[in-house]
């Protein structure tokens, strides 16, 4: 009989085997990854540019962002309405995305409805007419949002940490105000549209095509742009803030932020870098999670996470804390950092973290969405799905010692930006 008082026993996967997809090439010159999801009739065509307002003054620097949010607001030919109903008709999604560094749009739909859907889909990278009314509607939304998100403190926290990293004179750190909304012009989403929006734009595709389909499929898609931008962007140095306190008597809570420079997924220490990151702040069983909400009970959540802008890699630790004990937490912060950077894990936090890193990994390939979203991850940074394979052989073997001085190395050494608001 099953013995229900055991957990079962945990095995490591002895093949972890990923297959890269097919590339192909649109006529246009556009880069396309195929996912073969066999019997599944759901397709997904994902087009993905590197952002490019680096190109553009820091005036503007919300034009990417509302170009892709009234990118599905009509066109030439077609209203907002009818796309809306157009796209629900036929059981379709389409979904633009827009961040520092990558921008973009989806189309989620069936593979029997696609010959119909595509036209449609495809009209929107070059007939997109921001209508004048929805751009006004999207701005007085931003200029709400704007004061909405500088009243919550963790917003707030997050957009001071990014001018501290950055420096306030550089796209990715400066901090919009409702002038640099009203900047914003139709014309000037109309230039971003035909001049920079599709810069270096890569198609990713998943779906149960044979391959004359496919290929059909690729030609078709010669409709979107091929755009390479020069390499002499606008550009602005890197100036650090190293401390900022925002006081508000009001608020009840303080949201942090703590963090530096870092290093990125193709530097042969970031397998063993991102195990300390797990250990001290990554996962529900963290130090930081035992330590500040377990014992202290002085948030809901604390965390540590390796993230990257563009070709900036940083780390930060983020929480939302009681005000009376944000210095209490700020120094235990910096005691479990030098504490994990200065003595060795025992074995079983060690096995612990191991198991939980490998079944996460394994987890995240669970649909071929994920694959999708997983070769990305990796893609946008040079690298392929040999990464994974390379981190799973990392996460089998690796040590207390390894883990402990590359810890110790990119943690402790040079300063920590420490951001407080409430």
């Amino acid at each position: 009989m099953l013995d229900r008082t055991q957990a079962p026993k945990f095995h490591l996967p002895e093949d972890f085997t990923l297959n890269d997809p097919e590339k192909w090439i649109t006529p246009a010159g556009v880069p396309v990854f195929y996912f073969h999801t066999p019997l599944l009739q759901a397709v997904k065509i994902e087009v993905v540019s590197k952002s490019a307002r680096k190109y553009l003054p820091l005036a503007k620097n919300l034009v990417p962002s509302l170009v892709l949010q009234l990118l599905t607001e009509g066109t030439r030919s077609l209203s907002e309405n009818q796309l809306s109903e157009f796209f629900d008709f036929h059981a379709s999604e389409v979904q633009p995305s827009s961040g520092f560094s990558r921008e973009g749009i989806s189309l989620l739909t069936t593979k029997k409805h696609l010959n119909t859907v595509l036209p449609v889909f495809l009209s929107l990278f070059t007939e997109a007419d921001f209508p004048e009314d929805k751009l006004e509607k999207k701005k007085s939304l931003r200029k709400l949002g704007l004061k909405l998100e500088k009243e919550k403190t963790a917003s707030r926290a997050s957009q001071l940490f990014r001018t501290s990293l950055f420096g306030p004179n550089h796209p990715y750190g400066l901090e919009i105000t409702e002038d640099h909304i009203d900047e914003v012009s139709r014309q000037d989403l109309l230039d971003y549209r035909d001049q920079l929006l599709w810069n270096e734009a890569e198609i990713f595709i998943s779906g149960d095509f044979s391959q004359p389909e496919l290929q059909e499929l690729t030609e078709r898609l010669a409709l979107i742009p091929f755009v390479r931008l020069p390499e002499t962007a606008w550009s602005a140095d890197v100036q650090q803030t190293l401390s900022v306190a925002e006081e508000r008597p009001q608020a009840f809570q303080t949201s942090i932020r703590m963090g530096a420079w870092s290093i990125p997924k193709t530097h042969p220490d970031y397998f063993a870098l991102s195990v300390f990151n797990t250990v001290l702040g990554g996962y529900f069983g963290s130090r930081l999670i035992k330590n500040i909400r377990e014992d202290k009970g002085h948030t809901y959540g604390i965390s540590s996470s390796l993230g990257e802008i563009d070709d900036y890699p940083y780390w930060t630790i983020a929480a939302d804390v009681q005000k009376q004990y944000r210095q209490e937490v700020l120094d235990e912060i910096r005691k479990e950092i030098q504490l994990l950077s200065s003595e060795k894990m025992g074995s079983d936090e060690l096995e612990l973290v191991r198991n939980y890193l490998i079944g996460q990994m394994v987890g995240r390939f669970s649909t071929s969405f994920d694959w999708v979203d997983r070769f990305k991850g990796v893609h946008f940074s040079g690298l392929d799905f040999s990464f994974y394979r390379r981190k799973m052989e990392f996460l089998r073997e690796f040590d207390a010692n390894e883990i402990l001085e590359k810890g110790s190395k990119y943690f402790t050494e040079g300063p920590i930006i420490e951001i407080t608001v409430g």
